[in-house]
């Protein structure tokens, strides 16, 4: 995907939540834990860099384990570690310096992200629509989703201001679209907190005989 002059929709810049730490793992930084041989982080942007015109990731204290994987760090311009809404702003204060107008953000621990993420949530703009959120199985997953740049001041304030930490609270106060994904072959939002967790993605890819990359 593009952003050239030809496309219905500007280019799209798209941020990994990398910054979480796996205390449900053990510790250490989630983003790095092993799934098939490979980091989660290596297959999350596998499944997501192919599909956004810039990616960066959102990540605090060192940023030298995440040099290798080629994209800008971006710790969070807020301190005091203020959640994934700390995220967003940062990556809506990146996207700014950008000519694209959507931010897409994903999870580090979602491993089977769709291919077509970017195209459907995208279909759902127009309109005002602020924000477009990924649901699949009865459930929202409120850190996959597109967030206009217009939204960069109004979580400033929400943030910094008013102190407000649950996105929901925060989409809640704009317009927000959802987009509802099959789970038929499986839910490709699923996300890996725990060893029991990484045990079970490690034995389907087996089954399957594939990885969660392309």
């Amino acid at each position: 995907m593009t952003g050239t002059s030809a496309d219905p929709h500007p280019g799209i810049a798209g941020l990994v939540l990398a910054g979480g730490l796996a205390r449900r793992m053990g510790g250490g930084a989630k983003a790095l834990q092993p799934l098939a041989g490979r980091p989660l982080l290596a297959h999350v942007l596998d499944r997501v860099a192919p599909q956004c015109d810039a990616m960066a990731l959102n990540a605090n204290g060192d940023p030298r384990p995440y040099a290798g994987f080629g994209h800008p760090v971006l710790p969070d311009v807020v301190d005091g570690f203020a959640g994934p809404l700390a995220g967003v702003l940062t990556g809506l204060e990146w996207l700014a310096m950008t000519d694209a107008e959507w931010l897409l953000t994903v999870p580090t621990d979602a491993p089977f992200l769709p291919r077509d993420l970017v195209q459907r949530l995208l279909a759902a703009t127009g309109d005002g629509v602020e924000t477009v959120v990924a649901r699949s199985a009865g459930r929202t997953h409120p850190v996959v989703a597109l967030w206009h740049r217009s939204l960069l001041q109004p979580l400033r304030v929400a943030l910094i201001e008013q102190d407000i930490r649950k996105i929901d609270r925060f989409t809640a106060a704009h317009k927000t679209l959802q987009v509802d994904w099959p789970t038929t072959a499986g839910d490709p939002f699923v996300n890996i907190n725990t060893p029991d967790e990484l045990a079970a993605a490690e034995a389907a890819l087996s089954a399957r005989d594939e990885s969660p990359g392309p």
